[in-house]
């Protein structure tokens, strides 16, 4: 038990540093608030660590690590605002990965980022347009959903190439 808790807070300050890291470079894309997603590596190692491992990590081990990393992002960036944008996102992200995970393999894990992240994007649009009552803002979705197939690759590669090479 002390280990698994021992994993989920180092995976939690791993994921929060790589957040705070993000949240200070600016990408140059015409979308507000578009960033790569890099603190869902962790989330998606995390997903997936339980397998052959002698610490097992569960679903909702892993929900865990990704509402505290949320919570203490907003609270450490003093982006408080964006929480709410975050935590729909994170959810609906969450929540599509973890019905993903049980239909991909190890070295598919890439998939379930690309998914991931698409419809963490669509959480996000979602809160966008009740917190600000503006239906426009859907009209970012498609760019959207293209940025985030191609950074839920690029994360989920990342989480896929850490989980086959450690050895925990």
């Amino acid at each position: 038990m002390v280990k698994k808790l021992t994993l989920m807070a180092v995976l939690t300050a791993a994921a929060l540093i790589v957040f705070i890291i993000e949240a200070q470079i600016p990408l140059p894309l015409p979308i507000p608030g578009a960033k790569l997603g890099l603190a869902n590596t962790i989330t998606l190692f995390a997903l997936f660590f339980g397998a052959r491992r002698p610490i097992k990590l569960t679903t909702a081990d892993t929900l865990m690590i990704l509402i505290c990393r949320i919570v203490l992002g907003a609270i450490f960036t003093g982006r408080i605002t964006a929480f709410f944008y975050s935590i729909a996102g994170g959810l609906l992200g969450f929540a599509a990965q973890a019905a993903v995970k049980r239909l991909v393999t190890e070295k598919q894990i890439w998939v379930c980022g690309a998914i991931g992240a698409v419809c963490h994007n669509i959480g996000q649009i979602l809160a966008a347009m009740l917190i600000t009552g503006t239906p426009e803002i859907a009209a970012y979705l498609p760019l959207l959903v293209i940025a985030g197939i191609i950074t839920g690759i690029i994360t989920g590669l990342a989480a896929q190439f850490a989980l086959a090479r450690i050895a925990i």
